[in-house]
C-alpha cells in the first residue's frame, strides 16, 4: 500500500504530537521536524507509547529560517502541517524575535512547498490572528473566519498575536500569486488545553496548572475560549483531506470558560485539592504582572470576552469538538499524572 507522506513541522510540540499521533494511527507515513535531534528519541518514545505504527515516522532537523532545509525535506510530501511557531512564555524585549521567524518560516515552507509540488499546506494560525486590535466597544463580541485582528492597533494586540496575524496574510498573499497549483488552508485555534504527554508542555495547560498547585490565591477575572490538544489535531486533518478546505480559514473552539469556571470544574473533581475560590480585582492583576512578567500577555483580556463562532468547521468539515470541560479534566489528569503538579 502506497502510504501518503506528511510533514509536521513542530513535532515536538503540544499541538504538534498529538497531530503527529492521530496522523500515524489513520496510516499515514510522518516526518516530523525539529529544532534539535538531541529531542528525537524522547519524542519518539513518547509517540511509540500511543501508536501501532511508530515505524513510519521518522525526524528531521529543521530551522524555521533556513530557506534550504525545507526545499529537502517537502520533497516528496503529499502534504504539509505547519505548526511550528514560536510560542513565548513572556513578552520578548524584541517583538521581531516572534514576527520575523513566523513569516518568514511560514514563506519558506510555502515556497519549498510549491517548489516540491506538495498538493496542500495546512498552516496553525491563532484565534490571535481573528480577535484583536479592536477599538474597547468592540473587543466583547463574536468573531468568526471573516474578521482579522488589527495590528497597528498596539493597545489590544500582543507581538505574538501580531507574529501569527502577519505570518497568516502572508501565508495567504503567497497562494494568491502562486502558479504551482498548491492549495492552503489555515487554522486558528483558542487556548489549546487536554492531555499533556510530557514536561515540555503547551503554555495554555497553565490555566490548568495555576489553579491547580497552590500558586494561586485569588483567580484573575479572565476568560478564553478553549479548545481540546485532541479536536485540534482533528481539525488539521480534516483541513488536509477535504477537498471543499482548500483556500479556507477555519476557527477551533469548543467554548467559552473564565478561569472560575475552570476552578469550578477542578473543584468538582479534586475537592481535597486547594483550588482558589476568591476573585482578584482588575488593578491587583496589573500590579501583579510587574513582578510576574507570565502575566502581563494577558492584561488585554481583562473587561473582556472575545468569543468566536466554530460553525464553520463543525458544517464544512463535520467537526465535532471535545467538550470544553473534558478538555480541563484531561489536562489537570495529566498534569497530575507527570507531576508537573
Amino acid at each position: 500500500m502506497n502510504k501518503k507522506k506528511v510533514l509536521v513541522t513542530g513535532v515536538t510540540g503540544f499541538l504538534g504530537s498529538h497531530t503527529t499521533i492521530q496522523l500515524l494511527n489513520k496510516g499515514y507515513e510522518v516526518t516530523g521536524t525539529l529544532r534539535n535531534m538531541e529531542r528525537a528519541e524522547e519524542i519518539k518514545k513518547v509517540i511509540s507509547d500511543r501508536v501501532s505504527y511508530i515505524d513510519s515516522l521518522s525526524f528531521a532537523q529543521a530551522d524555521l529560517m533556513d530557506t534550504k532545509i525545507w526545499e529537502t525535506i517537502t520533497e516528496g510530501m503529499d502534504y504539509v502541517l505547519h505548526i511550528a511557531s514560536p510560542f513565548p512564555r513572556e513578552l520578548p524585549k524584541k517583538e521581531d524575535d516572534l514576527i520575523i521567524p513566523a513569516k518568514t518560516g511560514t514563506l519558506n515552507v510555502l515556497r519549498a512547498a510549491a517548489n516540491n509540488k506538495v498538493k496542500r499546506v495546512v498552516l496553525t494560525s491563532s484565534s490571535g490572528a481573528v480577535v484583536y486590535g479592536k477599538e474597547k466597544s468592540k473587543r466583547s463580541f463574536t468573531f468568526n473566519e471573516n474578521d482579522w485582528t488589527d495590528i497597528s492597533n498596539k493597545k489590544d494586540t500582543t507581538p505574538y498575536f501580531r507574529s501569527k496575524t502577519i505570518a497568516e496574510k502572508a501565508a495567504w498573499d503567497f497562494i494568491k500569486n502562486d502558479t504551482s497549483g498548491l492549495e492552503l488552508s489555515t487554522i486558528c485555534p483558542v487556548a489549546i488545553l487536554g492531555p499533556v504527554l510530557e514536561k515540555d508542555f503547551g503554555t495554555s495547560a497553565n490555566i490548568v496548572i495555576k489553579c491547580l498547585d497552590g500558586s494561586t490565591p485569588a483567580i484573575p477575572k479572565i476568560g478564553f475560549e478553549m479548545v481540546d490538544v485532541r479536536s485540534i489535531a482533528e481539525l488539521h486533518i480534516k483541513a488536509m483531506e477535504e477537498p471543499k478546505a482548500a483556500g479556507e480559514r477555519f476557527i477551533g473552539a469548543a467554548g467559552f470558560l473564565d478561569f472560575n469556571d475552570v476552578a469550578a470544574i477542578l473543584r468538582a473533581k479534586y475537592p481535597h485539592k486547594k483550588i482558589p475560590k476568591i476573585s482578584l480585582p482588575d488593578f491587583a492583576v496589573r500590579i501583579f504582572s510587574n513582578f510576574d512578567k507570565a502575566i502581563k500577555p494577558i492584561l488585554i483580556e481583562l473587561g473582556t470576552q472575545r468569543k468566536v463562532d466554530a460553525t464553520k468547521a463543525k458544517i464544512l468539515l463535520k467537526w465535532e469538538p471535545i467538550p470544553v470541560e473534558e478538555a480541563v479534566l484531561a489536562c489537570a489528569e495529566s498534569v497530575l499524572n507527570l507531576n508537573i503538579v
